[in-house]
């Protein structure tokens, strides 16, 4: 079990990967963000984007999933406290395969309830190429070790 004094600033783990098919990419956009480039070929194809993208949201969602997965899968996670900064760098396309980079910025131990804390870090996610599609931070709350 993994607590808050385990995550330090500057630590970097990579993981992944998971590649995005277009009926996923359809299904998300039509459940959730249902703009013609993201559910509609001919659309899609007409638009500026040149065929079909994934949602952002969708691209959020997978980095997600791969983050709760491989990096927060054993420890003493009580919770997301936010998520700040998000940022669509390159659209994610049918085919692509997503990687993702965790980034410890902070860890901060709470003042009035010292049996936990927050760590606050930087995930970036790439695509197969290596190039950057998506960045966010997010604060997260953890159990201290236990006394």
């Amino acid at each position: 079990m993994l607590y808050l004094e385990d995550f330090y600033s500057g630590t970097v783990t990579e993981f992944g990967s998971r590649t995005v098919d277009q009926d996923e990419i359809i299904a998300f956009a039509k459940a959730f963000d249902p703009q013609p480039f993201h559910v509609d070929i001919e659309a899609a194809e007409a638009s500026n984007f040149g065929g079909i993208i994934a949602s952002g949201w969708h691209t959020v969602s997978l980095t997600c999933r791969m983050f709760v997965d491989n990096f927060f899968n054993n420890n003493s996670l009580m919770g997301g406290i936010g998520a700040d900064e998000v940022r669509w760098l390159k659209p994610v396309r049918p085919g692509d395969t997503l990687s993702v980079r965790c980034s410890v910025l902070e860890t901060r131990r709470s003042k009035s309830k010292p049996d936990r804390g927050s760590v606050h870090i930087r995930l970036e996610t790439f695509d197969q190429t290596g190039d950057k599609v998506l960045t966010f931070t997010v604060t997260a709350m953890l159990r201290a070790r236990p006394a």
